[in-house]
């Protein structure tokens, strides 16, 4: 059974404001911050505007449903060029690794400056250790955006467990 955690727009902001923090602290600058879209989209906009820095996007494709996925893959690319720019890559989350594995594998060879990764959290079982992120997680993380979207996944996940037999409908308790 997949375990949750509901992130609400309030504490998004506060996440987010954090991941900053820790990034200034280093004192580390950037030229430029690539999103992966979609969930990192967000954090890096908000990442981008506070540290005053441009801002490009890379779309990968890797979840076709909750706990469901295929190999990542690159879908469209950036229009900025990399080559000498210290690159921060930003990402929601990192579960195994592969999306940002994919997506670093894709910029190294374009010849950037530097390379650094920032995320909200990362899974205990991933593959690649991101250079900031606030918090380990083992739990599907649902963002403020994703709430409707998670629920109909779920609801049609149960459906066709139900429809092979491994979950038992039980009607709902009477008052």
């Amino acid at each position: 059974m997949v375990e949750f955690r509901y992130i609400e727009w309030t504490d998004y902001g506060k996440l987010v404001a954090e991941l900053i923090d820790r990034i200034r602290s280093r004192g580390q600058t950037f030229d430029l911050i690539i999103g992966i879209a979609r969930g990192g989209i967000p954090v890096a906009m908000v990442i981008a505007d506070q540290l005053e820095v441009q801002i490009d996007f890379i779309n990968v494709k890797s979840y076709t449903g909750v706990a469901a996925r295929e190999k990542p893959r690159i879908i469209s690319t950036l229009t900025e060029d990399v080559k000498g720019k210290r690159v921060l890559v930003v990402d929601d989350l990192i579960d195994e690794g592969d999306t940002m594995s994919t997506v670093l594998s894709y910029l190294k060879p374009k010849k950037p400056k530097s390379l650094s990764t920032a995320v909200l959290f990362k899974k205990p079982w991933s593959k690649h250790e991101p250079d900031y992120f606030l918090e380990v997680l083992d739990k599907w993380v649902v963002f403020p955006w994703e709430h409707a979207e998670v629920r109909r996944l779920a609801a049609s996940s149960v459906a066709g467990e139900a429809k092979r037999g491994r979950v038992k409908h039980s009607p709902p308790p009477r008052r």
